[in-house]
């Protein structure tokens, strides 16, 4: 069983593996602009859990060591949220603009942040955080007058986020690393019937099925994994700050992938999330010695 959120030891490795799916996670996004016109939104989020889940559970094998008496709810909880953040975020791209949902989703892992918080310095890290992604994605200038359910479905992702981080911590005590494969077939199962109503058998087509199988690689098998892992071994603080580094990330790929140019504005959003993020590790561990 991993350790406790609080208990002594380095946080190095789970730290790093936050900032590396983060990483993985944006090159998926990057590649993923190719299955939409092909099955639609609903459709990409069908084929990333999918084949996702089937790496996973031919990888893990999550039968052969099933935890006797591992509570249900908390698993299930994971998958539906895991789902629910896939499916809510690819719909909300349909109707608002992508710097203004990144944004509200946000706002799960920022609560989970603020609602954590013991310390007043806890406060301003997190508070740092959000700033910097609101300068990254410009949502100040852009929030006016979007799409009403476009902007519900952006805070629905962002609730679904936090359930995420509160389940996966749960589920991954209990299950170990049988928690991502498992919580991935519950989300693509619970995904499933709104990606077969927009794509139908399109979701089987051999053309895109490479370009989905990276997707659902990058973009989610390992992410997922690594998030997995550092969950248990971070406090629930620590993990949502660091999670706001995924626009700084964005902007980055968008710019080594997409040749997309930063503003001033964005370099500025880039380092108050690395500031904050480096100040809410550096704090608890400080706090922790003490």
């Amino acid at each position: 069983m991993p350790p406790a959120a609080g208990a002594d030891g380095p946080r190095i490795l789970p730290l790093l593996s936050v900032i590396c799916a983060t990483a993985a996670f944006q090159v998926g996004a990057a590649l993923a602009k190719g299955l939409f016109p092909a099955v639609g939104a609903t459709g990409a989020a069908t084929l990333r859990l999918g084949l996702a889940a089937l790496l996973l559970l031919a990888l893990s094998r999550p039968w052969r060591a099933w935890p006797a008496g591992a509570p249900r709810l908390p698993l299930l909880g994971l998958g539906l949220s895991l789902g629910g953040v896939m499916l809510l975020f690819y719909l909300a791209l349909t109707r608002a603009p992508l710097g203004v949902v990144i944004s509200l989703q946000f706002l799960g892992p920022l609560a989970i942040a603020l609602f954590d918080s013991r310390r007043a310095i806890d406060l301003l890290w997190a508070g740092l955080a959000g700033l910097g992604v609101l300068s990254i994605v410009g949502v100040t200038s852009a929030a006016a007058g979007q799409d009403g359910l476009g902007l519900l479905f952006g805070l629905g992702a962002a609730a679904c986020w936090a359930g995420y981080i509160l389940f996966g911590r749960l589920a991954s005590r209990d299950y170990g690393r049988s928690a991502p494969a498992l919580g991935l077939t519950i989300a693509a199962l619970a995904v499933l019937p709104f990606g077969w109503a927009e794509a139908g058998a399109g979701l089987f087509s051999a053309e895109i099925l490479p370009l989905a199988l990276l997707v659902a690689l990058t973009a989610t098998a390992i992410p997922l994994s690594l998030e997995l892992y550092a969950l248990p071994r971070l406090p629930p603080r620590v993990f949502a700050v660091f999670t706001s580094l995924e626009p700084a990330f964005g902007v980055l790929f968008g710019f080594l992938m997409l040749n997309e140019r930063l503003s001033p504005g964005q370099l500025a959003g880039v380092g108050a999330v690395v500031l904050a993020a480096a100040g809410s590790a550096w704090t608890s561990r400080t706090s922790k010695a003490a």
